[in-house]
């Protein structure tokens, strides 16, 4: 890339100095197997090739300045843009090129710039950089250098006239420490099903010992259990009857003419539910409408304490699973039992273990309770901060091992807590922290198949074996079900007034809103829009999504293009025709998102979060498809998303020769209206109004007052592009406020008139994919307005999709599939805004590592169709091969922190901002932490 590759002009013997610069490591310290060394060209200008050692090496960047060398950055691209470079062995260290032949304004041209090469350990030949110094790390016993002069954009012609084994120098062998990687544990599911049968008495109920009757209580929890770890069974049939039979004696205990008992009547719903049962015709009993017909209208009368508890209810175990069962149920769980059961959440996050009074606080909560209230509060809706903090709470009560204690701070592990825990984190959409809470419980399971109630105990009991049996079948008491994936769904009525999800409800949110799961039925008329199916296939087709969690940036490298990744899942989330592979997508990137490169790069070496250099545009990316799938993005890949876009907005403009802040209200590295626009839709979804308020301001100064467009970059070259007015009038469309409300009709008004006699609407690629889709996007925010452009678009998006599912980059041209291209023309075909875009992953799985989650057109081999991509590299979308001068993105934007749309740059711009900028956070950070010992 441009901080990487390109030719050495000056020939002739190589010359390596064994000077030790100031404050450098001394090359002594570098050996073949330990730190790395670079070496820098000089010879363009009669110099000679200058080498040093970093003995703690964490990014290429880095390397360069502690081996002695100094760099400056231009103007237009910051620091990470290598532009000139010195040394005290070269010229007294003046900085070269000089100013008279590079002013470092803006982006050097192709054919004289510094160039970044690389040879890991063990290779004896030059590769040419797919990442920008910031984002390169560098392992132990790597070489690298530094040329400059001209080479292609895939640095297949040029490079260091000097070998790496020149380079390399000394011998060592100290041995590298390299970890064992521990697989997750799995619960023995059929032992626990085995040992859980064990238990019954006469095969269909649980007696305690010395017992005369069934314990119903326990009974019914053993029959969820069973449903969970063997499915339908004539057990479970036999225990659902034995049960349906004494209905009345656990579910009515005073009388069928009174209130039911909300834990009898709840469990014996949840049972209905989840074996493919009626709760509304259960025994003789509309179980449902009982229970939400119980809820106490008011406090203090008989067994009401407050306004929403159901009668007699002591405990907020209690009070969740009737808010559940009523969900489950289709019977939309009444506001003030919701809001009751919220009103018991904990300063830590958690929730009481008892009902409180009105006024009364919950100081501690409860490790076994806060799971089931989570769980009913995730499912009922309208609590979704209460949501936030309670999963903060789960989070950080997960002890090391996996496991969650019995008590807040508890040393060891409790195995009902740990089950329920795991189960509501998947349901959450924490799939890495709830396969550790598996895992966890894996090593507890007894031999018999049962567990114990604590950590390490040798004899099982039955309460501790209901919630790991659960959480060991990797579903939870939200989605437990008997029912087969292949049988029907019955049809439902979409006007039922009973349906919890009702878009007319007054009482419900009213953003966001999911997108209609297509399943490949689009809604449109065949030939009027893509086949949304073979769309599918082609973006998540392994010969594309490697190992079905990332694309690359450069074919070949491994190295994850998280910009483009993420674009994928937007798509993904928009068309809800593969949510198993959006979930191993955002599970992927949840998890930090490591490529196979072995880099140890991640996505937030991408966005900077946590560093100086932190780019608000990349942060709100993220953070709004952690907002799009359920995820919280106060706590995403390991960081406070929102809290981060706080710190990222700029409170003045910097000054020159920082460029970090365009003005006031800005933020901070964001060079386009489409990163601006990301970052003000993160912050307004997480609620953040006031904290929104300066950046909202900001977007909206910079629309055209004549026209009502909005330019590509930041700060405004006084250009009007579609793909840029159509972001920002979805970002403004969240503000709520009338002078923005006014920005929004007046940009609509003028996407609609770019409107081409094709359909589509002109890009930088010409009459493209990426702008039509975004304008379908836009134009979707006043829809009835608009209908008859957004079907004009939506047919021109249908022809420039290929028979492999993939779609052009532009009409008129070479008709070729690309990566990029499709992610945008499916993610804005359907017209959901990025402002409400909502997918649910209830019930989905992660695709397995090493492979595509199966999806539709996924192969064995990971083998696919040969794919043209305008620009550069195959299947990738990406262009410019690995970043090089003169390259362009193979659709109308760069990678990185730039949108993968909206931003017309071009050449050697292009490639410095789609690969330099996005390494370029992470220098000093890693470089203290790695000084004072602690984690990179």
């Amino acid at each position: 890339m441009l901080c990487a590759a390109a030719t050495a002009l000056g020939g002739g013997t190589l010359v390596l100095t064994g000077a030790v610069p100031a404050a450098a490591d001394p090359l002594s310290r570098c050996t073949a197997t330990k730190g790395a060394v670079v070496a820098v060209d000089f010879s363009d200008w009669g110099g000679k090739v200058v080498r040093g050692c970093d003995a703690t090496p964490t990014t290429g960047y880095d390397l360069l300045h502690e081996a002695g060398f100094t760099t400056t950055g231009t103007e237009h691209d910051g620091p990470a843009f290598i532009c000139r470079l010195g040394h005290k062995e070269f010229k007294s260290g003046t900085p070269h090129p000089k100013p008279a032949q590079e002013a470092c304004r803006l982006t050097p041209p192709a054919t004289a710039y510094w160039s970044y090469w690389i040879a890991p350990p063990g290779q004896d030949h030059w590769t040419y950089s797919p990442l920008g110094a910031m984002s390169h790390k560098p392992k132990h016993g790597s070489v690298e250098a530094w040329v400059f002069g001209p080479t292609d954009v895939g640095g297949s012609t040029g490079g260091p006239e000097f070998t790496p084994a020149e380079v390399r120098a000394g011998g060592g062998t100290d041995p590298g420490d390299h970890p064992p990687v521990v697989e997750p544990g799995k619960v023995d599911v059929k032992a626990a099903d085995a040992w859980l049968r064990g238990r019954l008495t006469e095969g269909d109920h649980i007696r305690d010992e010395g017992a005369e009757s069934a314990n119903l209580y326990q009974s019914a929890h053993t029959a969820l259990a069973l449903a969970a770890t063997g499915g339908r069974s004539g057990t479970v049939d036999r225990m659902k009857a034995y049960l349906a039979a004494r209905t009345e004696e656990f579910a009515y205990p005073q009388g069928t003419d009174k209130a039911p008992s909300p834990l009898g009547a709840a469990l014996l719903a949840l049972l209905a539910e989840s074996t493919e049962g009626d709760p509304h015709s259960f025994g003789g009993h509309d179980l449902a409408g009982d229970l939400g017909r119980s809820m106490c209208t008011a406090g203090g009368t008989g067994d009401c304490v407050a306004k929403g508890d159901f009668p007699a209810v002591g405990d907020v175990e209690t009070q969740a699973l009737a808010v559940l069962a009523l969900h489950r149920a289709g019977r939309k769980a009444p506001a003030d039992a919701v809001a009751r059961l919220a009103a018991h959440q904990c300063r830590d996050g958690g929730f009481s273990a008892t009902l409180m009074r009105d006024g009364e606080v919950c100081l501690y909560s409860d490790p076994a309770t806060t799971p089931y209230a989570v769980l009913a509060l995730q499912e009922a809706g309208g609590h979704p901060d209460v949501v936030v903090r309670a999963r903060k709470n789960l989070r950080a009560a997960q002890r090391p091992t996996g496991a969650f204690a019995a008590y807040p701070d508890g040393t060891t592990g409790d195995v009902n807590a740990t089950g329920r825990a795991a189960q509501v984190l998947r349901v959450l959409g924490d799939t890495v922290r709830a396969d550790a809470a598996v895992s966890w419980l894996s090593r507890q399971q007894t031999k018999p198949g049962g567990f114990g109630a604590e950590e390490g105990a040798r004899d099982a009991e039955l309460y501790p074996t209901w919630a790991a049996a659960v959480a060991g079948a990797r579903t939870s008491l939200a989605a437990l079900t008997t029912k087969r994936p292949d049988r029907p769904e019955p049809p439902t009525d979409p006007t039922d007034p009973t349906d919890p999800t009702d878009p007319t409800d007054p009482t419900g949110p009213s953003k966001p809103t999911q997108p209609p799961a297509t399943g490949g039925n689009p809604p449109w008329r065949p030939g009027e829009g893509p086949d949304l199916k073979k769309g599918t296939r082609y973006l998540t087709s392994g010969a594309r999504l490697k190992q079905g969690h990332y694309y690359e940036n450069a074919a070949g490298t491994g190295f994850a293009d998280y910009g483009l990744t993420i674009d994928g899942a937007y798509a993904l989330a928009a068309t809800g025709t593969d949510n198993d592979t959006l979930r191993g997508i955002v599970d992927f990137l949840d998890g930090r998102g490591k490529d196979a490169s072995g880099s140890g790069r991640t996505v937030n070496d991408w966005t900077g979060v946590g560093t100086s250099h932190a780019a608000g545009g990349s942060i709100g990316k993220v953070a709004v498809l952690a907002q799009a799938v359920g995820r919280d993005p106060r706590d995403f890949a390991g960081h406070d998303l929102i809290a981060a876009l706080g710190k990222a907005v700029c409170q003045k403009p910097s000054r020159s020769p920082d460029r970090s802040c365009a003005a006031k209200g800005a933020y901070r590295y964001a060079p386009s209206v489409f990163s601006q626009s990301l970052g003000v839709i993160a912050q307004l979804r997480a609620g953040e109004k006031a904290a929104a308020r300066t950046p909202v301001a900001y977007l909206r100064g910079l629309q055209h007052s004549g026209s009502g467009a909005w330019p590509s970059l930041i700060p405004s070259t006084g250009d009007s592009e579609v793909d840029s007015t159509a972001m920002a009038a979805m970002a403004l469309d969240l503000a709520g406020d009338r002078a923005s409300g006014k920005a929004v009709a007046k940009a609509l008004k003028w996407i609609a008139s770019k409107q081409l006699r094709s359909g589509g609407f002109r890009g930088a690629s010409g009459d493209s994919v990426n702008s039509t889709a975004l304008a379908v996007q836009g134009l979707s925010l006043a829809g009835p307005k608009y209908k008859a452009q957004i079907k004009k678009a939506r047919k021109f998006l249908a022809r420039q999709q290929n028979t492999d599912g993939g779609f052009n980059v532009a009409a008129g041209g070479r008709r070729g599939s690309d990566v990029r291209a499709s992610t945008q023309a499916l993610g804005g075909v359907i017209g959901t805004s990025f402002g409400t875009l909502a997918r649910s992953l209830e019930g989905t799985e992660p695709q397995p590592p090493g492979g595509s989650a199966g999806g539709p057109g996924s192969t064995p081999d990971g083998g696919g169709t040969d794919i043209f991509t305008p620009g550069g590299g195959a299947d990738g979308g990406t262009g410019g091969g690995s970043g090089g001068p003169g390259g362009t993105a193979s659709d109308d934007t760069p990678t990185g922190p730039l949108a993968s749309t909206g931003v017309q740059a071009t050449g050697l711009a292009l490639a410095a901002l789609a690969l330099c900028i996005a390494g370029w956070r992470t220098v000093v950070v890693a470089r203290r932490r790695a000084a004072r010992g602690g984690a990179l």
